[in-house]
């Protein structure tokens, strides 16, 4: 789990929620026609703009921001140095029992043992990045989409309870909810925007990063093996020039 998602979502519910605890009546800022107009508009127009099955995919990747454990770099890396020993000591047939548990290195082994051309391997791993990009940058877009609307939507409500409480001023009872539906759309637009959608877009995106690293150096570690150059220890070298100095363990 990633402990900060978590605890910045929490930490910035509670000091809002302690805002409106401490200011009397917290139910005074529960209004459903603003959330109404708010949530449903945002979702509204999130389905116009997405195909239903981005849109239903996208929230199945928002575990992706609070629980994606991606592997270790340097893990991955020991790992390919012992598949480039296997291939070097018996041959790249010997691959074939080897089960890694990440399915890109999985396909990418796979199309070794099979004697695929390396300068296929290659094109086709990046082929394979360029589709999870792809799907990656729909996930973001979504939520960043989801950030810029709901504030929108916000305004909208702003605009409705306006009218609402101009058009009724000869009824003083009906200035005060027009008026809650005015102020409460444009909170609950932006607190939807900036402790939700914005925040999960940019996780995301640091996500989507981090899996494309790792799949690179992935790729570049069994090309290497794919041509021949099983030497171990020239692997790692190549594969750990990639890491910053901080992730290169007792390597730095």
């Amino acid at each position: 789990m990633d402990l900060a998602t978590l605890i910045g979502l929490l930490v910035g519910m509670g000091l809002v929620g302690a805002a409106i605890v401490n200011g009397g009546n917290a139910l005074i800022f529960v209004n459903v026609p603003s959330l109404l107009i708010v949530v449903g508009g945002t979702v509204a127009t999130l389905l116009m703009r997405f195909p239903m099955a981005d849109a239903i995919n996208g929230l199945k990747v928002v575990k992706a921001a609070f629980f994606a454990a991606p592997p270790s770099p340097m893990a991955l890396i020991e790992q390919i140095v012992e598949m480039a020993r296997l291939a070097r000591k018996e041959g790249v047939l010997a691959l074939e029992s080897v089960e890694p548990e990440d399915p890109f290195m999985r396909q990418a082994i796979a199309q070794v043992v099979d004697g695929v051309d390396a300068g296929q391997i290659k094109r086709n791993l990046e082929t394979e990045l360029e589709q999870v990009q792809s799907r990656h940058d729909t996930n973001i877009g979504l939520y960043k989409m989801g950030g810029d609307v709901a504030p929108a939507f916000g305004m909208i409500g702003t605009l409705i309870g306006l009218v609402q409480m101009l058009s009724a001023m000869e009824d003083p009872s009906s200035i005060g909810p027009a008026m809650a539906v005015a102020l409460l759309t444009t909170l609950y637009g932006a607190m939807i925007a900036n402790l939700l959608c914005l925040p999960i877009a940019d996780k995301l995106a640091f996500r989507s990063e981090e899996e494309l690293f790792t799949k690179r150096l992935i790729l570049e570690g069994v090309v290497a093996i794919g041509r021949g150059d099983t030497n171990p220890n020239a692997i790692r070298n190549m594969l750990v020039a990639n890491l910053p100095a901080s992730g290169r363990g007792d390597d730095e």
